[in-house]
């Protein structure tokens, strides 16, 4: 190993054996930094640490070969601006060349794709097409020994759900349906055209605890979008609790904005699929086995609405 180190200790290099070559070579340094800086791929590529060699070159013969070195052991240069030096060809208009060279043939940064694991495998990261995922989910469906009955759509779920949203599932799952009141207009106008006034006017912000009360709409707009929760027509079983709404700020507000006023009572109610993730996400076993927790109606079907 040790004849193929020169007398300062470095590699020695078979191209630059010229007495031309190595002389100029802090020359070259500061024609290579040029001739870098104009061409775009490689300005655009080099990092601060390659420019702070090109600048420690410009005065270090022993770093400008070390450069030039490393930069056409990389892109093959090295050997072909010897040769054309050798040739009689300019210094300048050689490394010029390896410019250019350099700039479209510099690095890309390569995008790396993570593949999937699976039960500790890492698996092809090819996307499926829809028919291979329906096969897949057939085969699943065939499973005889899959003990996760879980729905899929459970854990999407809980990242869209905001806190407080949460807090109203829990007191839909253990209060029960809760109460809420439309007012319309009313009067002898409103018999042949009643107007909505303040449509679904609840309790459910105080009742649940909720941080965020004037945020109450959106929050149940969501829990509706998602499936859980859906709004009934009809009341309430207990009567009783629509006397305490409609002595509500809000409710008594809406009745006196207009003439003629009119309360038609409806309710709010987990769905099927809501009162499951409920269990399953939002309450300990204890709670979601208590055959306690009072009852939903479902939904009507589709033909009953």
């Amino acid at each position: 190993m040790t004849e193929d180190l020169d007398q300062d200790g470095l590699p020695r290099l078979p191209a630059l054996t010229g007495p031309a070559v190595a002389e100029s070579l802090p020359g070259l340094a500061r024609v290579a930094g040029s001739a870098a800086l104009h061409t775009a791929g490689w300005g655009l590529r080099t990092t601060t640490r390659n420019w702070m060699r090109v600048g420690r070159a410009v005065t270090s013969r022993d770093e400008a070969a070390s450069l030039i070195r490393d930069v056409g052991s990389y892109v093959g240069a090295l050997g072909e601006v010897a040769k054309q030096v050798s040739g009689g060809v300019p210094v300048a208009t050689a490394l010029m060349r390896a410019g250019e060279t350099l700039g479209g043939t510099a690095d890309r940064p390569r995008e790396v794709i993570a593949s999937p694991v699976v039960d500790g495998q890492v698996v092809a990261s090819r996307p499926q097409s829809l028919r291979d995922r329906g096969k897949d989910l057939l085969e699943r469906s065939r499973d005889v020994w899959s003990t996760d009955d879980r729905h899929p759509a459970f854990d999407r779920i809980l990242d869209e759900l905001a806190p407080d949203e949460a807090r109203i599932l829990v007191m839909l799952l253990s209060k029960g349906p809760q109460p809420s009141v439309d007012v319309r207009t009313g009067g002898p106008i409103g018999m042949v055209s009643s107007q909505l006034v303040a449509p679904g006017l609840n309790m459910v912000g105080p009742r649940a605890g909720l941080r965020y009360l004037e945020q109450v709409p959106s929050y149940l707009n969501n829990l509706f979008r998602l499936g859980l929760v859906w709004f009934s027509r009809e009341p309430v079983h207990d009567h009783m609790e629509y006397q305490v709404l409609e002595a509500q700020p809000d409710v008594l507000a809406a009745l006196h904005s207009v003439k003629f006023a009119k309360v038609v009572r409806r309710s709010i109610h987990l769905t099927p699929f809501g009162e499951e993730f409920c269990k399953l996400a939002l309450v300990d076993e204890a709670v979601a086995s208590s055959s306690d927790l009072p009852e939903h109606e479902a939904p009507p079907e589709i033909d009953g609405q």
